[in-house]
């Protein structure tokens, strides 16, 4: 599946599931929130935090897909098309980043 076609299954489920989008404010304090679901995760599992009984077995790929969720509803309620979007911003940083990154020390090995 395309970004267009994520933002069109998204927004049949909300259609039809959801009864309708919530505010851009309560998604945005959704997403915030489940960023902080991601980051949990990664700081217990891959960072110095030790692992709580209750972390153990959350999975990364669903709390990832949670946070691209709600990142396609503000998408589609603010009118932004994902994909004509993340083709420029990868343009962006083909055009800007290319030469940063491969001379940068500290990445190579």
């Amino acid at each position: 599946m395309d970004l267009s076609g994520a933002q069109e299954e998204v927004d049949k489920w909300i259609k039809s599931h959801g009864v309708r989008y919530f505010s851009e404010l309560t998604n945005m304090a959704q997403l915030t929130e489940e960023v902080g679901e991601v980051a949990r995760i990664i700081s217990r599992r891959y960072g110095e935090q030790s692992d709580k009984d209750s972390d153990k077995h959350k999975d990364l790929g669903e709390e990832l897909a949670d946070v691209i969720f709600v990142t396609i509803c503000l998408a589609n309620q603010t009118g932004v098309d994902l994909t004509s979007a993340f083709k420029n911003k990868l343009n962006k940083k083909t055009a800007r980043d290319h030469r940063r990154h491969q001379n940068n020390p500290k990445l190579k090995s």
